[in-house]
């Protein structure tokens, strides 16, 4: 009896196992940070055996996908259903802008004439913040993803002090999305007002449940902040929505590594439901090159055979 009741935890212990690791089938490309073209965002996908991608921009056009026209969208939906691909995750560049009012830590060498035309621009922008999330929720379903990537307004000299009024705005925008089914994803991002783990978990204390974080660990560099194990630790695990994953982050030669391995065990071990995005990030000419070594790293990683 004791030998089959041995032999019986032996057989499930694999499997259980396998239920804590991080599949490589959950990791997903920003396709304009692989490719120069769909097609060939297609065939980096097809490379490397992967089923989900995230859209952000065209690759090799100046163009979003969260703006594009109905038609166009519907088109592009249907090329990624031919190749067997479905979307993560919509980024978008929503609230990446100055928040009317507020004075940015980081100043533009701008003339006066060119700062009045970006204040006009910017205040343009939020003014239709709730028809943009509009927009960005339809193209969304469109190709088949329920979360949209938004940000916290370009980063000002003390960021919490406008945390009150930044979780108002996107409290505002995720009631638009929550009717048609969306959750808004908050990035932490350097630039921004929220940039750090630290700060993601502070402003999602005041932002409701419907809202995530799309969190990139390697953000918080400029910060000082260390992103794993002590960023990881301090954000609230059921408002993760989704992980990216920087080449500077994963691939030894620039400096600047972090536990990738340590990331995915505790995402695993934590329950993360999502996926895990690549946005190389690389402006030196070596975008592609950097591509295809991040997806041979994080096959090694993930002991993809």
């Amino acid at each position: 009896m004791r030998r089959r009741t041995f032999l019986a935890a032996a057989s499930y212990a694999p499997a259980l196992f396998a239920k804590r690791r991080f599949e490589y089938s959950r990791i997903s490309v920003l396709t304009d940070e692989v490719a120069k073209s769909p097609s060939e965002a297609f065939a980096f996908a097809k490379q490397y055996g992967l089923r989900w991608v995230e859209l952000r921009s065209v690759p090799g056009a100046r163009k979003s996908y969260w703006n594009l026209p109905e038609e166009e969208l519907r088109s592009f939906a249907a090329e990624l259903k031919e190749h067997g691909l479905k979307v993560s995750f919509l980024n978008t560049g929503l609230l990446k802008f100055t928040l009317p009012g507020t004075e940015p830590v980081r100043r533009r060498n701008e003339t006066e004439e060119q700062r009045k035309r970006r204040e006009a621009a910017e205040a343009a922008q939020f003014e239709r913040r709730l028809e943009d999330v509009r927009t960005a929720c339809k193209a969304a379903r469109i190709v088949g993803t329920d979360k949209v990537r938004i940000f916290a307004f370009v980063r000002t000299a003390n960021p919490r002090s406008l945390y009150p009024r930044i979780a108002e705005i996107i409290t505002e925008m995720a009631r638009e999305a929550e009717k048609e089914n969306i959750t808004l994803l908050l990035e932490n991002e350097g630039s921004c007002n929220v940039a750090t783990s630290a700060e993601s978990a502070e402003i999602l204390k005041m932002l409701p449940k419907s809202v995530g974080l799309n969190w990139d660990p390697h953000n918080g560099f400029a910060h000082k902040e260390v992103p794993f194990p002590d960023g990881y630790r301090l954000l609230p695990k059921d408002r993760l929505g989704n992980v990216q994953i920087k080449a500077k982050s994963l691939l030894p030669e620039y400096n600047q590594l972090i536990d990738w391995k340590g990331i995915f065990d505790a995402l695993a071990a934590d329950g993360y439901r999502g996926k895990v995005g690549l946005e190389t990030h690389i402006f030196d000419g070596t975008l592609i090159e950097a591509a295809h070594k991040c997806m041979r790293e994080l096959q090694r990683i993930l002991q993809v055979s």
